[in-house]
């Protein structure tokens, strides 16, 4: 999980500044136009399953504990400014999640109280604009006993569609047996899971990320996701719970978009010890999505190519400033039907919208 100075630096920024819509900034105050995203001269919904929230509330639930700093900071506050954002680029369902997991380093008592503020808030708001939002759940991972029943109580009692969760925990990959108590409940449930990760904290050594390019986020993000999802495979935990869907954030890192290597190494490297029962490449077209995050026509083109059209699906990482990627959807040299799938016809049926 990011260390504190890292965590409170970047909430800081998010927090201070406005959001990002393409190339221009959205006042809170300002009233902008809802687009409408036509495909073939039709009107299609657009659901963005990534997307991020904070709440005010968690500083109370942190005060006078070693997670206090975690409770100064963090995404810009929910407000008219996302829905406006929403409207200026056309997309008509949120997926809300709280991000960077910090909570996993919280004992028994307080992570259950964290939880809790988190999913609270997240209710409130989707009540609120039940037109707009839905929400995941980001339950305490570090109990999956725990984190099972955050989760059952989230989808039945507050009607989360989903959950999101980090790529490890202290270090642990989510596909050692002590996670399959979390794993079966979401199974049992039939929810999706989104998978966001933290800088690859848990494979780069102490400043492997230094320098210009905040390569923790654009090198690590991807690596972490990458090597998170590798692990669900070759470890049998999607065997193991074949129900599950899985969708990896920020394109699904570096797994669709270098998958030779992960799709051949069972079969030939005589070290690779996998556990597996079916081809990688089986996983990737059934039970692993990847969001539309690549921020290019071909790149998206790419991510269906090799993963499906059914598997890929529209993101944002609002409210953080990236590319807006509905107009790569739509330039892509893909059918209209698979467009129409990507920019929300998967999500509408897997979220049950």
């Amino acid at each position: 999980m990011p260390n504190r100075r890292e965590f409170i630096t970047r909430a800081a920024t998010v927090a201070a500044g406005t959001l990002l819509a393409g190339h221009g900034l959205v006042e809170s105050e300002a009233q902008v136009p809802r687009r409408e995203v036509r495909v073939g001269g039709k009107r299609v919904k657009v659901v963005d399953i990534h997307s991020h929230a904070n709440f005010t509330e968690i500083a109370d639930a942190v005060k006078g504990t070693p997670l206090e700093p975690y409770g100064r900071g963090g995404v810009r506050p929910l407000g008219p400014d996302r829905i406006q954002e929403l409207d200026k680029r056309g997309i008509d369902i949120q997926v809300l999640d709280v991000n960077f997991f910090w909570w996993y380093e919280a004992d028994r008592a307080l992570a259950t109280k964290i939880v809790q503020v988190h999913d609270e808030g997240l209710s409130k708001w989707c009540a609120a604009h039940p037109d707009r939002f839905v929400a995941f759940t980001s339950p305490a991972l570090q109990f999956p006993d725990l984190a099972a029943q955050q989760t059952e109580h989230a989808v039945k009692e507050l009607g989360m569609r989903g959950v999101a969760v980090g790529g490890h925990v202290s270090g642990e990959p989510l596909s050692m047996p002590k996670y399959d108590p979390f794993w079966a409940k979401v199974q049992e449930l039939g929810v999706m899971v989104f998978m966001h990760p933290n800088n690859a904290e848990n494979v780069a050594k102490k400043d492997a990320f230094a320098g210009a390019g905040d390569l923790g986020n654009v090198i690590g993000n991807p690596l972490e996701t990458g090597l998170f999802l590798t692990h669900l495979i070759f470890d049998g935990t999607l065997d193991r719970f074949p129900r599950l869907k899985i969708c990896g954030a920020h394109a699904g890192g570096y797994l669709p978009s270098y998958f030779g290597r992960t799709d051949v190494a069972c079969d030939v490297r005589p070290n690779a010890k996998c556990v597996n029962k079916k081809h990688p490449r089986e996983y990737l077209h059934d039970q692993i999505l990847a969001d539309s995050m690549v921020f290019s026509a071909e790149g998206v083109r790419h991510l269906v190519a090799e993963m499906g059209a059914n598997q890929v699906v529209y993101g944002t990482d609002m409210p953080y400033v990236w590319p807006d990627t509905v107009d790569a959807i739509l330039d892509a040299e893909i059918p209209d039907a698979q467009k129409e799938a990507v920019l929300g016809g998967n999500l509408v049926k897997l979220l049950k919208l």
